[in-house]
């Protein structure tokens, strides 16, 4: 639902900024297993393991696109991407050497990814070609794509389909956009009933008890619209495991240092050499092909971290240096009053 999305919301949608601006290049990113050296705070950028990764950074720089396959093939990484993902995979393993090393001369872990799973979210919901200004979108598909940040592959998927109650039928435009054929709408159940199963299907893989985990979505309009006016459609509480996730396009124009016009689904895998599977707009197939984008960007070097949340029905920036707390365990979120 990635070009409908941009049409309901226009550029982009409003965010606040709670401390940090995530449209700058973040330079304080670091790769999984690449943190800082211990006790490291801004200052701490004057010590020699960043000169030396200064030097290698301005030696890439300075590499053909030729080079820079002949010298991925060599280290074993992958060679597909454009010349600017292909300096950015080189940049983040040389970082990543050079701080681990680091870390590892003064004794110290250098530490670990910060959740042990990504829940990948795209949300199919009611449209017409020319929405109105009030339209209220009704969730109609509800998918997650499971991926392990320890094992970099998917290990799970959940997909219901959701029946509207406000706008029952379909329009012919949702219903070409979407796939989802009417019939699939009328045999589905209700969405607290598939809240529950969702909270259930989260809770049996023991996510935010045993494991630590967070939400991804492509844009904040999954979350912060399609979620928040379900929920009130709905009379529910909006629930509070989801109140904060990884918006996958400010995390990819940071780390690859793109304009946000480069960040649409199609235009990442493009860029990263990966072709779209599947149908567009199924939100099970969209999800899939976003968590692809994840994980070659989580073997790329990026330690994705939460970058948004809806706090009192306002969406924000979550700065890029505040802890990376995981959601917490999955529960009911109750009706509202």
């Amino acid at each position: 639902m990635e070009e409908h999305k941009e049409n309901i919301h226009g550029k982009d949608v409003n965010v606040k900024s709670n401390g940090d601006n995530d449209d700058k290049p973040d330079s304080t990113k670091c790769p999984k297993g690449g943190e800082a050296p211990p006790q490291a705070s801004n200052s701490s950028f004057s010590h020699p393991v960043y000169k030396e990764i200064a030097l290698a950074n301005g030696h890439i720089n300075r590499m053909s696109k030729e080079e820079l396959r002949a010298k991925l093939s060599q280290l074993k990484l992958d060679t597909r991407g454009v010349k600017d993902v292909m300096k950015k995979r080189l940049k983040s393993h040389y970082k990543k050497q050079k701080l681990t090393q680091s870390a590892a001369d003064s004794d110290s872990d250098p530490g670990g990814f910060p959740y042990d799973y990504i829940c990948v979210v795209d949300f199919e919901a009611t449209c017409e070609e020319d929405n109105p200004p009030d339209f209220l979108h009704e969730i109609i598909e509800f998918p997650i794509v499971l991926i392990s940040t320890h094992t970099l592959e998917i290990v799970g998927t959940f997909q219901e389909y959701v029946k509207p109650q406000l706008y029952p039928t379909l329009s012919d435009f949702c219903v070409n956009l979407t796939g989802i054929t009417q019939d699939k709408v009328d045999a589905a159940k209700p969405f607290p009933a598939v809240l529950k199963q969702v909270v259930k299907w989260l809770a049996e893989r023991e996510l935010g008890t045993k494991y630590k985990y967070t939400f991804l979505t492509d844009g904040a309009w999954d979350m912060s619209k399609f979620l928040n006016i379900q929920c009130r459609v709905s009379q529910l509480r909006y629930p509070k495991f989801a109140r904060k996730w990884i918006n996958i396009r400010k995390s990819y124009g940071n780390f690859y240092k793109v304009p946000r016009t480069q960040t649409k689904l199609s235009t990442m895998l493009d860029n990263l050499g990966l072709q779209y599977e599947g149908r567009p707009h199924s939100g099970l197939d969209d999800s899939r092909n976003i968590a692809r984008v994840a994980l070659r960007m989580l073997q790329d070097g990026c330690q994705l971290r939460v970058n948004e949340e809806l706090h009192g029905g306002q969406l924000l920036t979550v700065p890029s240096w505040a802890p990376a707390e995981g959601a917490p365990p999955p529960c009911w979120p109750g009706s509202r009053k």
